[in-house]
């Protein structure tokens, strides 16, 4: 798996060599995934993300940005700073999506390196 994550971040690391910061997340997103599917990864898109309460699978809206080899679940943002809130969001993420690692990946930032988040699902 870690080889896995090194790739997806690989693949990052040129879509912001190449684009840089400062535009908006659906555009890394649809760059990035280009980058992804050209390693001959599987990348899942907008995967929505249904919730399970009392046995009932109900869609409350939650969307994974991409979910890479059906294992890693990856975040993308642009802007100005990774918060708390955007941690807890791919915690949750992973949570209910029963993958255990996750990437929170942050465009908007002069060197990739630094927007870059790994998190664990130690549930």
């Amino acid at each position: 798996m870690e080889n896995l994550t090194e790739r997806i971040i690989g693949c990052a690391i040129r879509v912001h060599r190449e684009l840089g910061p400062g535009l908006l997340e659906s555009t890394y997103e649809k760059c990035l995934a280009f980058e992804l599917i050209e390693e001959g990864l599987l990348v899942e898109i907008q995967k929505e993300l249904p919730v399970v309460y009392r046995g009932k699978t109900l869609d409350c809206g939650y969307r994974i940005d991409m979910l890479v080899n059906q294992e890693i679940v990856v975040e993308l943002k642009s802007v100005d700073a990774i918060l708390p809130v955007h941690q807890a969001q791919t915690l949750s993420y992973l949570k209910l999506s029963g993958c255990k690692i996750g990437l929170l990946i942050n465009f908007n930032v002069p060197v990739l390196k630094n927007g870059i988040r790994r998190l664990v699902n130690n549930l």
